[in-house]
């Protein structure tokens, strides 16, 4: 098989020939048919995250170093199974949506459905190869999701940007038809939790994004407000809007969105930070307090939360984000596209 390997941090991904897997003990393959290019990549490419004041957390202290195959969101057929895989032989040939978020299992948080906490991750394409190949090897089973009546373009990438706008809304607990919920980016994720958003109910949205296109995407999807976050005017027009800000999210995860994440609550608020785009942030304590806002992270989602999901996007209620497709052959290209912010929506690859 072919497979796309990060050999080197920092430099274009290499197309290498490997064998063939063969599956053992509950292990099954896949042959890849998708798989989403996330912007998580670049930074697994990289090898490193920009965690602020200059200081970076490099991927070779956690563990994850060269070389690697990357992809997390990834779409495939099965086509083989282990001795001890408990799946059926009329499943052999049918697609599934791979869940990548894997744990140790055998920790609490792992036994309690919860393996995207676990404190010795072991992620598709991440810590083990993914599905930046042709094949991919899956240690259960379980992890497979059924994506029947769905384009495997579009199912592919809510394996990690819908996924992770679902298990983000999911935190969010305000009045849905009276309180205002801000979101910032509309990049694949932020698209994702707008469109989530308004189906789960929320019926108040403003968002923040520096691009023009993009905020009129959004009002011409249903937010109520679009908002530019270099704009010294944003936070005011926010604080005066009616009732203020209930919760926000920031898609980005940069110090700029994630302080203005804070600043624009109203008393009692709750910001939910979700992206790795990288930077820090400082916190008055005298005002949290005064303030009673809550501030938290939200990391992917459960295996549980993509069946939720998944189930949710078969009921028809949730507006499609734009999906591109693109060759196995363009992926290096691909991703120098989604570094310098010229992909709208989600890019996928078509293996």
């Amino acid at each position: 098989m072919r497979a796309y390997v990060v050999q080197c941090f920092c430099k274009p991904i290499n197309l290498c020939d490997y064998t063939d897997p063969v599956p053992s003990g509950t292990e099954v393959v896949i042959n890849v048919q998708r798989c989403g290019v996330c912007h998580t990549d670049l930074h697994l490419q990289d090898g490193y995250y920009d965690v602020g004041g200059g200081k970076r957390l490099n991927l070779v202290d956690r563990g994850i170093k060269p070389p690697l195959v990357l992809g997390h969101e990834i779409v495939g057929r099965l086509s083989a199974k282990g001795p001890d895989a408990p799946i059926s032989d009329v499943e052999i040939g049918k697609s599934f949506l791979v869940f990548p978020w894997l744990g140790c299992g055998h920790c609490d948080d792992c036994n309690s459905g919860h393996e995207n906490l676990c404190a010795k991750p072991n992620s598709i394409g991440v810590a083990r190869p993914g599905g930046y190949a042709e094949q991919c090897v899956i240690p259960h089973p379980k992890y497979l999701v059924d994506i029947d009546g769905i384009d495997p373009s579009l199912a592919a990438t809510y394996a990690c940007s819908g996924l992770t706008a679902f298990s983000a809304l999911r935190k969010v607990q305000i009045d849905k038809e009276k309180d205002l919920l801000l979101l910032f980016g509309l990049g694949g994720v932020g698209m994702a939790g707008l469109q989530l958003a308004m189906t789960m109910g929320f019926k108040r949205i403003a968002v923040a994004d520096i691009d023009d296109a993009k905020r009129q995407y959004a009002l011409d999807a249903g937010a109520m407000l679009a908002l530019d976050p270099r704009d010294d005017s944003a936070t005011n027009q926010l604080l005066l809007t009616a009732g203020g800000v209930a919760a926000s999210v920031d898609f980005v995860g940069t110090t700029t969105t994630s302080q203005l994440a804070v600043a624009s609550l109203r008393k009692g608020g709750t910001a939910v930070i979700v992206g790795l785009f990288g930077g820090d942030i400082t916190l008055q304590l005298p005002p949290l307090v005064q303030r009673s806002i809550t501030l938290r992270g939200s990391y992917v989602g459960t295996l549980q939360e993509l069946k939720d999901l998944i189930n949710l996007i078969k009921s028809g209620t949730v507006r499609p984000l734009p999906v591109e497709e693109v060759a196995f052959e363009h992926l290096n290209a691909t991703l120098e596209r989604l570094r310098e912010g010229n992909v709208q929506g989600r890019a996928v690859l078509r293996v």
